[in-house]
């Protein structure tokens, strides 16, 4: 069997380690940076769904659905962004979860450099704002959010010291 990998990221396998793993649904989430603060949306009040909770942009894995064509659709979907997503780091981290019909989740979050395309917001959302990760505590964000906002933190760092 071929893997096919973007970026030297194993999607595939991504989705295989879930499958193994008992996780009952995928969802895909961005953590789009720039000048080092990275993009926060405030969930509608209104939301079934942590409700006003500050979070990345993300959402659920369609059936049949790959990875990267999820994270494609979501980006659309909740910040208006359109064509291919340029992944920059590619893979920050994964977290679990229980999602808000009950089923285990997963979500893999990639990293997206902003390319000054306008953030328009889905109704799902009420405003955005850009966050430093030394912010993070105190936030309205999840413990998970805040992790992965660390993770891609580290990792840049690491990258610009040329670790």
């Amino acid at each position: 069997m071929t893997v096919t990998t973007t970026q030297g990221i194993d999607f595939r396998g991504l989705v295989d380690d879930a499958d193994r793993d008992g996780v009952e649904k995928l969802v895909v989430g961005a953590v789009v940076h720039t000048g080092g603060r990275v993009l926060i949306l405030r969930r509608s009040g209104d939301d079934t769904f942590l409700p006003g909770i500050e979070e990345l942009p993300s959402g659920g894995v369609e059936p049949g659905e790959d990875l990267l064509t999820a994270l494609r659709r979501e980006l659309t979907e909740e910040i208006g962004w359109t064509g291919r997503p340029v992944l920059d780091p590619g893979f920050v981290a994964r977290f679990d979860y229980t999602s808000g019909s009950g089923r285990r989740a997963r979500q893999y979050t990639f990293g997206l450099a902003y390319h000054q395309q306008p953030i328009t917001l889905s109704a799902e959302h009420t405003t955005y704002r850009w966050l430093a990760p030394v912010d993070v505590d105190g936030s309205d964000i999840t413990d998970e959010t805040a992790q992965t906002i660390r993770d891609w933190a580290g990792f840049m760092a690491g990258r610009n010291r040329g670790d």
